[in-house]
């Protein structure tokens, strides 16, 4: 056997979206993505070169469009190797939003999605394609500092979901030090934003998203309603023997994330900055169902009001936190 072959990898694409000079910009999706990255590379044993990050700073040269962020997953899922235990990583941090369900079954319910600078969702159901197309024996963790973003892995097992709140939506709030703004984007805003690129009158956001991004738009506009019932069907199949997907949210599925700014400080997200004050608080391994717990702690410490959640097999919640040993 090859020893080379064997040899762990560590995988991660970090992707900060702060739609800059828009009515939707936020302040700390950078930050985070560039305090993982060096979290990754001092205490996860994460190499430069295995890690990508995109942004929507001026001065990327590739912007965090969807299409570029399912390449960059794909060019990291072509590293992965069976049977080596590679680790991936997929940190996003920017808005969320919630769609009507495209799904036949669920015709009144909603998706969840994440939206990269171009406004080309990726949905739930792109990130469960991901996962059940992993490499045996790899594992794949998401975290999602973005609101609605529980569910984010379509059919992955909840094992920490929904606490009963007050409410759903959380305010902006400023003190004397810092400002408090969600990472939510409403469906109407989304749908709003589409339809002024593509002067089209419909309230079907399918339509919007395949006239502007053709074939790079998320399975679910790109499906027939038949022939997304026979994938779903074929992903929970697949879901029984391969179910390598770990969702670290920073919200559940009905609440908003807050994006943060403090004075002259750095902005920053409150789920990403609580995973950074739990890793740095406690230096031996963390079971990722501990992670999650202590990040609630930490979020409800400071007054908070989102509550992350943990989607994964119940193997995968009892192991290590990015296989850190």
């Amino acid at each position: 056997m090859n020893p080379q072959r064997m040899t762990k990898k560590r995988l991660a694409v970090l992707v900060g979206c702060n739609y800059p000079n828009t009515s939707n910009e936020l302040h700390g999706c950078i930050n985070d993505v560039l305090a993982m990255k060096e979290t990754l590379l001092t205490r996860f044993g994460f190499k430069q070169e295995d890690i990508e990050v995109l942004t929507d700073e001026a001065e990327s040269k590739v912007k965090p469009t969807g299409a570029n962020i399912k390449a960059a997953l794909r060019r990291m899922m072509d590293k992965a190797q069976p049977g080596t235990g590679d680790v991936l990583l997929f940190h996003y941090s920017g808005h969320g939003t919630r769609i009507p369900s495209v799904k036949p079954a669920h015709p009144f319910k909603q998706d969840e999605a994440i939206v990269p600078c171009d406004f080309n969702l990726i949905t739930d159901v792109d990130f469960r394609e991901l996962v059940n197309q992993l490499p045996k024996g790899t594992s794949f963790t998401m975290i999602s500092d973005s609101c609605h973003s529980g569910g984010l892995i379509d059919k992955e097992k909840e094992q920490i979901g929904p606490y009963s709140v007050s409410s759903n939506m959380s305010p902006a709030i400023e003190t004397t030090n810092k400002t408090m703004a969600s990472r939510a984007l409403p469906f109407k805003a989304v749908l709003d934003h589409l339809s002024s690129l593509t002067g089209i009158s419909t309230s079907d956001i399918g339509t919007h998203l395949l006239e502007l991004f053709g074939g790079d738009a998320g399975l679910k506009f790109r499906l027939p309603a038949m022939d997304l019932m026979d994938l779903l069907e074929t992903m929970t199949a697949r879901e029984r023997h391969v179910d390598s997907g770990i969702l670290l949210s920073g919200c559940q599925a009905d609440e908003t994330s807050a994006d943060v700014g403090v004075g002259n400080g750095k902005a920053y997200g409150a789920f990403s900055n609580a995973i950074q004050t739990v890793l740095k608080e406690n230096e031996g391994d963390l079971k990722n169902k501990q992670l999650v717990m202590m990040a609630r702690d930490v979020l409800e410490r400071l007054g908070f009001h989102q509550h992350p959640c943990l989607y994964c097999s119940d193997q995968n919640a009892n192991a290590t936190f990015l296989s850190q040993t």
